[in-house]
């Protein structure tokens, strides 16, 4: 019996899947990459903003026209959007046979043999247990490269911003015991990782509920210690929670990469107060004034949000001002999405889409010309690259720079004339600049 898995949504998604991938290994099912082989479908979806919901209705209606046409014997979905619309997918989507919300990824196998041994093609499977008792962490199945994951070290949220429903879809904000954190770590140091990803929801958070104080810095301190995994990278901190002794931690441990992504969301002290964001904007100018102070090669990636509700030109035109003057070296510019049971959905003046839009694009133009001139004072220079892939059509290899997180960020094209192995950490002098990639050529190696 074949399962196929679709994951969508962010990296803290994607860990899910890999648990529920090795259950089903272990209980004895094969897993394809071939959606047309697969007898069953698990579709894990995101459900965050619209854009986002629409891509898993449709996949989920991609892989229900599989079930129709092809071999395929059951379709499972499971997920944000499951937890978040759970009537919807039962009543509307007759396709889908069983439904599991974030709480149940651990009854993946029950589930798939529901599906695999029911007497009546109408029976459906159905489990939304409580998302805030789920067991955290649990072994996986890695998606991705073997040189590169993610590490989950809390779920759901606690800071309720207005926009946001994540901790409705997640729940309160859980930290996992350090020690399972650091175990898992050497787990995947053993599997051959370089880069370890840190994730959660708000990793800045880490450690209160669970020891009555921050522990990020000495949670990283931990991993170090006990791991020699080259990078470690930090994703989705909050400004209000950078202390001192995680700045010292990134400014002192050579394994901790001088990148941190620190969503702002905006700067205006109008849109922090209606977003719900915690501090103000003289506490986010003291955050990154503080960083590149004590860390002056730091990188600092963020985003921010566009069109939220009473934006006016004056609280646009703030944003764009700061972020001429801060020359971030990252930005993602989302607009803002009108999501139920949040805050902001009843909120008064709420922007039109092509307002929202309008500011999306010119944040972004702004932001190109800033990543353009920051790349080209990287001409000449040499920086470490982790190299990903070889593309034999240009014949270059391709990969990431510390300045670089998967997925998000840019890449480093460069020749060699020796192939060089992915999951290597190849030295390259800069020579050219296309939009947000750098090329060169490797160095010491040819």
């Amino acid at each position: 019996m074949k399962i196929g898995f679709v994951s969508l949504g962010c990296p803290k998604n994607q860990l899910d899947t890999e648990v529920m991938l090795h259950e089903l290994m272990a209980a004895g099912y094969e897993v394809t990459p071939e959606d047309t082989e697969a007898d069953i479908m698990i579709v894990n979806t995101c459900g965050f903003i619209e854009s986002a919901k629409q891509e898993a209705i449709d996949n989920i209606l991609d892989v229900a026209w599989l079930k129709k046409h092809g071999k395929l014997r059951g379709l499972v979905v499971t997920g944000c959007l499951a937890e978040r619309y759970r009537e919807s997918i039962l009543t509307e989507m007759p396709e889908v046979d069983a439904v599991l919300g974030v709480g149940s990824i651990h009854h993946i196998t029950e589930a798939v043999d529901f599906v695999v041994n029911r007497k009546k093609k109408k029976e459906r499977y159905t489990s939304f247990e409580d998302k805030e008792t789920v067991r955290l962490g649990g072994d996986r199945v890695l998606t991705t490269p073997e040189y590169m994951a993610y590490l989950k070290i809390a779920e759901g949220c606690d800071n309720r911003c207005a926009y946001c429903a994540i901790p409705s879809i997640r729940g309160r904000f859980r930290s996992r015991p350090e020690e399972d954190v650091v175990a898992e770590a050497k787990q995947l140091e053993a599997l051959g990782v370089k880069e370890l990803c840190i994730v959660a929801q708000d990793i800045t958070r880490y450690g209160l509920d669970l020891y009555g104080e921050y522990r990020l810095a000495r949670l990283l301190r931990l991993i170090t210690e006990q791991t020699s995994i080259p990078w470690i990278r930090l994703l989705y901190c909050y400004p209000d929670k950078i202390t001192d002794e995680l700045i010292a931690e990134m400014r002192d441990n050579p394994r901790i990469l001088k990148y941190i992504d620190l969503p702002m969301q905006h700067i205006s002290d109008r849109m922090l107060t209606a977003m719900n964001r915690h501090g103000d904007s003289t506490m986010i100018r003291d955050v990154v004034a503080r960083l590149r102070s004590e860390i002056p090669d730091i990188v600092i990636r963020t985003t921010f949000i566009v069109g939220f509700p009473g934006e006016t030109e004056e609280d646009f035109e703030t944003l764009c001002d700061f972020v001429r003057e801060q020359r971030f070296d990252r930005v993602g510019v989302f607009a803002y999405s009108r999501e139920e049971d949040t805050p902001a959905y009843d909120m008064p003046d709420q922007i039109d889409e092509q307002t929202k839009q309008d500011r999306l694009d010119m944040l972004m133009r702004e932001q190109l010309e800033i990543n353009e001139q920051k790349n080209a004072e990287k001409i000449g220079k040499v920086v470490t690259v982790l190299c990903e892939d070889y593309d034999p059509v240009s014949e270059a290899h391709f990969g990431r720079s510390a300045a670089d997180a998967p997925e998000i960020d840019g890449k480093v094209y460069f020749r060699c004339d020796k192939r060089v192995a992915l999951g290597s950490f190849v030295d390259v002098k800069v020579r050219q600049v296309l939009d947000y990639d750098l090329v060169g050529r490797a160095m010491g190696i040819d």
